[in-house]
């Protein structure tokens, strides 16, 4: 598929675990990042609060770099919504052909299974009118993925 400058993702799924435990888990970015990218993807590496970010703090700087290309991503938590189980995060500088990038999840409850959980991901990216096209594509194919990644990882523990 070729790629759009302003390309807009969104995955959802099933989770085998209750809100409460989802939430508790995506709602770190550390967390997240390393169930996105297990040891055996490796598509993360140095990932790390910066300037004072943590997961209890709003807006939360972290950075990690990319082994795809050694690229540094800065991100932060842009908005947390605990009650609705919401979190915004969002690019801070260009990297790797991506010019910004903006992303939701979201955990809702199952009303007739309290112990499944809704999970939603939402993104856009615009990417640089000089992209290195492969690398972008490359990008997009890891997040592709990522929500599988995230039910998996709950279908792992509920076992």
């Amino acid at each position: 598929m070729p790629i759009q400058r302003k390309h807009t993702m969104y995955h959802s799924t099933i989770l085998e675990a209750d809100p409460d435990t989802v939430w508790a888990t995506v709602r770190d970015a550390m967390q997240i990042l390393e169930i996105v990218s297990p040891g055996d993807l490796d598509i993360h590496t140095d990932v790390t609060w910066t300037e004072g970010g943590s997961v209890d703090t709003v807006p939360a700087r972290y950075d990690f770099k990319l082994t795809l290309n050694g690229g540094l991503v800065q991100q932060e938590i842009a908005a947390r919504d605990e009650i609705n189980k919401t979190q915004s995060y969002r690019a801070i500088a260009p990297t790797s052909g991506v010019q910004s990038y903006e992303a939701t999840i979201r955990v809702r409850p199952i009303t007739n299974d309290p112990a499944r959980s809704f999970f939603e991901w939402s993104r856009i990216l615009e990417i640089a009118e000089d992209a290195d096209l492969n690398v972008v594509e490359a990008i997009i194919d890891v997040m592709e993925k990522q929500t599988d990644a995230v039910r998996d990882h709950f279908a792992q523990t509920a076992k």
